[in-house]
């Protein structure tokens, strides 16, 4: 039986700092915010990807164990775009040889860390 198909893909997240928030995901990672409700905000990251995220008094934790990966070939790019705005970067932009990746990891406003990735495995293809 063939899968139904999906068109899109969106992940909501809780937050309690809502300006910051949006701040860092609309001024530092420009992202466009393509739908605004009441106390929700659903950014546009790539092809049908987003992101969305609802001011919540109550933040479940550890947001440690959040992890949101952009993929990119720009890492060192990014790194310096991300310390120029002072984001708190957790790991610089390191080669990982165990998965064929070059990234970094940098920490949001909520605690959630963000990483940017650049897949070196040459069996990587997202048209898959």
């Amino acid at each position: 039986m063939p899968a139904h198909p999906v068109s899109e893909f969106i992940v909501f997240l809780p937050t309690q700092q809502w300006e910051a928030t949006r701040h860092f995901y609309e001024q530092v990672l420009r992202l466009p915010c393509v739908l605004e409700q009441t106390d929700c905000c659903i950014y546009k990251v790539a092809g049908g990807g987003y992101l969305g995220f609802c001011q919540r008094s109550e933040v479940p934790q550890p947001t440690e164990r959040v992890i949101l990966t952009l993929v990119s070939d720009e890492v060192d790019a990014w790194y310096e775009h991300l310390k120029a705005h002072g984001i708190p970067i957790t790991k610089p932009p390191t080669l990982n040889e165990r998965y064929q990746i070059y990234h970094l990891f940098a920490q949001d406003p909520n605690g959630y860390l963000v990483e940017i990735q650049r897949f070196n495995d040459p069996d990587w293809n997202t048209e898959k």
